[in-house]
């Protein structure tokens, strides 16, 4: 699986609080709602910059609160997939839980640039941008398929129908 788009350039210890404010938690659970509030008083207007974009980040993405509406939020806006040095724990497990594919790759804050196509091969972790390649870790069969099935529900409801068959 291949995943295409812009880089969208973000630093390093971007908190959960800062993708989805903790104020919107028991009132935004629509994707719409979910969307509109990422990155509020942050960055302007970033649900409608977010549709299709490559997240490049610094270290620690995800900090913080173990909410997973701040993936949800950065799905629902649109946002492909996320590179960075690294992963809060919490955050990574909730990334693949929701179909967000999230690659460690120290490397790429560094080189690529805001706007850069990125090129994201999931199984084998190449990631290519316009003045070379990055190796990052590829995501094993089982989490390819978890992404492709739009998350760990979908993959499991698809596990279950299977069986009954």
């Amino acid at each position: 699986m291949i995943i295409e788009g812009p880089a969208f350039i973000l630093g390093d210890h971007v908190s959960a609080d800062a993708i989805h404010p903790s104020r919107y938690l028991y009132d935004a659970y629509d994707a719409e709602g979910l969307a509109r509030h990422a990155f509020e008083g942050i960055i302007d207007d970033f649900a409608s910059r977010a549709r299709g974009v490559v997240i490049v980040a610094g270290v620690n993405f995800g900090c913080g609160s173990s909410r997973e509406q701040a993936v949800m939020a950065l799905k629902y806006a649109g946002v492909k997939a996320i590179i960075a040095k690294s992963f809060a724990r919490t955050f990574y497990r909730n990334a693949i839980a929701h179909a967000v594919p999230v690659l460690e790759c120290p490397g790429a804050a560094s080189v690529v640039k805001q706007g850069d196509k990125v090129s994201i091969d999931l199984e084998t972790g190449r990631i290519s941008y316009p003045c070379g390649d990055l190796s990052a870790h590829g995501f094993p069969e089982e989490v390819r398929a978890i992404i492709e099935a739009g998350g760990l529900l979908p993959y499991a409801k698809r596990l279950l129908a299977d069986q009954t068959r």
